[in-house]
């Protein structure tokens, strides 16, 4: 567990082997299982790495078979890995069972290595140093759920953010199964001592019982950036001063939800370090949940180059409108003029 280079992002969080079947016909019928990492913090780290953005991810990963291959994976995306193995708790699955009508989650998680991650985890040396040179640390309400009630790892990490100064970057990602019968105020706090958070309008509702801009702002208090995603496709963002932003997302042909919000804060966070406005840093936000609608796994392929990307977040309102993304890959006027060239 070692790093040489600096991270500008460190993400902290759990990563999982997904399994999902090759084909059609589901869980139940198929043969083949198709194997994958996914969680949400990984997502978003090698997001990050793609979009140009050197991270790191930290978490603790089972001695075992899939806990090594996430290792690998993410190193060979260009993550940098700062993962204990664990001997004793394993690496989290879950399985994806797709169907016509959408996909089904089953997750096999409790007991799991990056459950049992403790605040001893940001002591080790490798991490620590990660945390004093970065700008950007993102983790998720997951991460709070999957901890133990008594964990104190989320309350160093603010008080590493105090110290350090790197911007605290927390998606809600709200999973109801992981605090049935718990406490949600660790979230609520964790969410209050963030500089950015990011949440959709219907995941608020349920969490937080709340989902206005000003109702939010009210709940979670002065400090934190706002990014608001909403069910009709438009994200917000809120700035401390009240400075308010929307942009639309793009009309995608979608493939698999499931780690589009991941994409999402990957596109979000890139153009916030990019020094983008806030027009240009949400539409990168889009632009990189599209790519991860139009494919079946939890993370994009590929996503588009800079010169690609240059061009759709500084594209016309106009442009940006008739610009859509499929399997087959991006279409926009704002790109006409780089084919032209090539």
């Amino acid at each position: 567990m070692t790093t040489d280079d600096r991270s500008r992002v460190v993400c902290l969080g759990e990563a999982m082997v997904v399994l999902r079947p090759e084909g059609g016909g589901g869980l139940a019928h198929s043969d083949l299982l198709h194997r994958s990492v996914g969680g949400a913090e990984a997502n978003v780290a090698g997001a990050l790495v793609a979009l140009g953005i050197p991270t790191c991810w930290t978490s603790r990963l089972g001695d075992d078979p899939f806990g090594h291959y996430i290792a690998r994976d993410l190193t060979e995306r260009g993550v940098t890995v700062l993962a204990e193995h664990d001997v004793e708790h394993p690496t989290g699955v879950y399985l994806k069972d797709s169907s016509s009508s959408g996909s089904r989650m089953f997750y096999y998680r409790s007991g799991s290595a990056a459950a049992a991650m403790g605040a001893d985890l940001l002591d080790e040396p490798p991490i620590a140093a990660a945390l004093s040179a970065c700008d950007v640390v993102h983790t998720s309400g997951i991460t709070a759920g999957i901890l133990d009630t008594d964990s104190d790892l989320l309350r160093r990490l603010v008080d590493a953010r105090d110290r350090h100064g790197f911007v605290l970057s927390i998606d809600l990602n709200w999973r109801p199964a992981l605090w049935r019968g718990r406490d949600t105020r660790p979230l609520h706090e964790l969410l209050r001592a963030a500089d950015v958070v990011l949440l959709g309008t219907d995941e608020a509702e349920v969490a937080l019982g709340v989902s206005t801009p000003a109702e939010l702002r009210e709940l979670i208090g002065p400090r934190p950036r706002l990014v608001i995603k909403s069910d009709a496709h438009i994200a917000t963002e809120v700035q401390p001063d009240g400075v308010t932003t929307a942009v639309p997302a793009l009309r995608v042909d979608v493939v698999e939800p499931v780690g589009a919000g991941d994409g999402f804060a990957a596109g979000y966070l890139t153009g916030l370090l990019s020094g983008y406005d806030a027009v240009a840093r949400l539409r990168l936000g889009h632009l990189s949940a599209a790519c991860v609608l139009a494919e079946p796994g939890d993370h994009a392929r590929s996503l588009p180059d800079a010169t690609v990307r240059h061009a759709l977040v500084t594209a016309s309102d106009a442009d940006w409108e008739h610009t859509s993304v499929s399997s087959r890959g991006i279409e926009s006027p704002a790109l006409q003029a780089i084919r032209d060239v090539t």
